[in-house]
């Protein structure tokens, strides 16, 4: 009845962390660097990671909105939750999204994980001698 709701909200947090974050590297960015290092490194940001999942937590969420409306359980006019208009349907609606709305950011949220932990791997793989010796020649 209003899962979404769940996932949403976590989405609205992880969208401003990552927003705080883009906008302080752009700070850092900006200041003159006095290192020596001037390699690239190709580590993936964690405002771009975070993008992510913010990306997953809105499509999930929007899809999971739409259904809730295509089933008449969402609708435009107030109290837009048709589970609210009755106190025993707004416990039940309630105890969803504790349980499965929950369970559905957490989903979504585990295989961000697993898509960061790849990032990271396939970032910090060393080149093959193959490859390695064709940027040689």
């Amino acid at each position: 009845m209003a899962c979404f709701l769940v996932p949403t909200a976590e989405a609205i947090v992880v969208t401003a962390v990552a927003q705080v974050l883009k906008s302080r590297a752009a700070k850092k960015a900006s200041l003159p660097s006095f290192s020596e290092d001037t390699t690239e490194s190709p580590k993936i940001p964690m405002y771009r990671k975070l993008r992510w999942l913010a990306s997953l937590l809105w499509g999930g969420s929007f899809l999971l909105c739409f259904e809730h409306i295509w089933h008449g359980e969402v609708v435009p006019w107030f109290p837009f939750l048709t589970a609210t208009a009755d106190p025993a349907d707004t416990a039940v609606m309630l105890q969803e999204m504790m349980t499965v709305g929950t369970s559905m950011a957490v989903l979504l949220t585990v295989v961000w994980v697993g898509m960061v932990l790849v990032a990271n791997h396939l970032t910090k793989k060393e080149p093959s001698p193959l490859t390695a010796q064709a940027e040689r020649s």
